[in-house]
């Protein structure tokens, strides 16, 4: 029961080594930061998906473009990302319109680059954090890796001075070195997991934008012929 109640997990934790107690640490707030943005993510993933829908109803419902646009301008952060993009390739149209007087296809530069910064502002809000979770995935397993060594090197540099090794004198630093590479895979797996998952939700809904540019413009150049 003794040798037990040693080998516990609370019990390895408080006697562990401070490079090992280091690298756990570290691994914490990395696992606690992954968990953060990952419930973040999904969150904002979500929301932007069920906007983006409503939007897509919204214009596709053969309404009135500046009044659509008049309703999106005055609730920006509501209408989402889709609608963002809409709303500035919709003033820049209107703004050259005005301008120029006439018609032609000079009347579509404005709102497509328009379209495009807004697609990329909104591109880069949607992919924040992303690089964090991936290197998260990527970089955990190897500091785990490095306590774990460390543990490793300090039981059998312990041993040294034993005249007899056992089993029993040698568990405790392995087992303590093992926690260390556990950690970092708790860490790692769900920032993979989630990094993968939210890559993918992310792209379809730059096709979604991408795929509306597109036709909007097409809208839009009926419109100056």
């Amino acid at each position: 029961m003794q040798a037990a109640s040693d080998l516990s997990l609370l019990t390895l934790l408080i006697h562990a080594s401070i490079p090992v107690q280091a690298v756990m640490l570290i691994l914490l707030g990395i696992s606690i930061l992954s968990w953060t943005y990952i419930f973040s993510k999904r969150a904002a993933l979500k929301r932007a998906n069920e906007q983006t829908r409503r939007f897509e109803d919204d214009f596709w419902a053969g309404g009135d473009l500046s009044v659509l646009q008049q309703a999106v301008a005055t609730r920006r952060a509501e209408h989402g990302a889709l609608a963002r993009i809409f709303d500035a390739g919709m003033t820049e149209f209107v703004k050259a319109r005005r301008a120029n007087g006439g018609g032609g296809d000079a009347l579509l530069d404005g709102p497509r680059r328009a379209m495009r910064a807004a697609y990329q502002r909104e591109m880069d809000t949607l992919e924040a954090h992303l690089n964090f979770l991936a290197s998260a995935g990527s970089v955990s397993p190897y500091i785990g890796l490095l306590g774990t060594v460390w543990g490793i090197m300090h039981a059998f540099i312990g041993l040294s001075s034993m005249q007899q090794a056992t089993l029993a004198a040698v568990a405790p630093g392995i087992a303590e070195a093992l926690i260390a590479t556990a950690i970092g895979l708790f860490a790692a797996i769900p920032a993979v997991v989630a990094y993968n998952r939210y890559t993918n939700e992310i792209d379809r809904l730059s096709i979604r934008f991408d795929s509306f540019i597109d036709e909007f413009l097409n809208i839009l150049q009926r419109q100056v012929r």
